[in-house]
């Protein structure tokens, strides 16, 4: 995934989908790719960069932040986020943890494989966000510009199921063609977050994190009790964050 080319841009449809990886990229993109007229070229599947901007014959492309604001008045744009402690964790697991080896750009950072999460995470706030790996990046500069929030619609992965079908209601407003259900499977690190407890119980990691993703949780989670959001026990259904941006 490119560092500046967070959206998909649909040639043939005012669409536009923000994506942030850890966040059920590979159950949307999935379906999303449902919505092109013409069958994807073979090989390349649909979670690379390669098949948006190689496989589906030209009706799609990847765009900067600038680019998707500069088109948000004739394009509909969503996104979905995660809890930024728990996005963390799930990271930690699968980059540090599950990987032989840890990517390039995480080695640069001073990652490494099996390492500590409070080394993990003190590599993560001595890294300026430009040089930050895109799974570590804070969501709310992936997803927003200048302090504003691009997408019209953000989900939230916590509550995926309610909040997809509140995305199916406005793109049938918009007049686009309806996503279909999204799978349940691939869309969390499982049903049980207890482990989030383990990881966050130095209150100084805890601080650390609070203030480095703060924008994240003030933009997308503003209506949680960082308790819950620390413990991973989001207990009430919120409704899908929609900017009031006016232009």
């Amino acid at each position: 995934m490119s560092k500046t080319e967070h959206f998909i841009l649909f040639d043939q449809l005012p669409l536009i989908y923000g994506r942030v990886p850890k966040v059920a990229n590979t159950s949307i993109k999935a379906t999303l790719s449902e919505l092109l007229q013409q069958a994807p070229e073979e090989g390349i599947r649909s979670t690379s960069d390669a098949f948006w901007t190689q496989s589906t014959h030209g009706e799609t492309s990847l765009i900067t932040p600038q680019q998707a604001m500069s088109k948000r008045g004739t394009h509909f744009c969503f996104s979905f986020v995660r809890n930024p402690f728990d996005r963390l964790v799930s990271a930690y697991n699968n980059k540090i943890l599950e990987l032989d080896d840890v990517t390039k750009p995480m080695k640069e950072m001073g990652l490494s494989h099996n390492m500590l999460f409070i080394d993990f995470i003190g590599c993560i706030i001595d890294t300026p966000d430009e040089d930050l790996d895109v799974h570590l990046m804070p969501q709310s500069k992936i997803l927003s510009l200048n302090g504003r929030v691009i997408p019209s619609f953000v989900g939230q992965i916590e509550h995926i199921q309610e909040h997809w079908k509140t995305l199916q209601i406005w793109m049938k407003k918009e007049g686009l063609p309806v996503l279909n259900n999204i799978p349940e499977k691939n869309v969390r690190r499982g049903n049980n977050h207890s482990d989030l407890k383990k990881y966050y119980s130095d209150m100084e990691v805890t601080r650390l994190v609070q203030k480095r993703y703060n924008e994240d949780i003030e933009l997308f989670y503003n209506d949680t009790d960082l308790s819950e959001l620390i413990s991973g026990e989001k207990k009430q259904i919120s409704d899908p964050v929609v900017p009031l941006i006016s232009f």
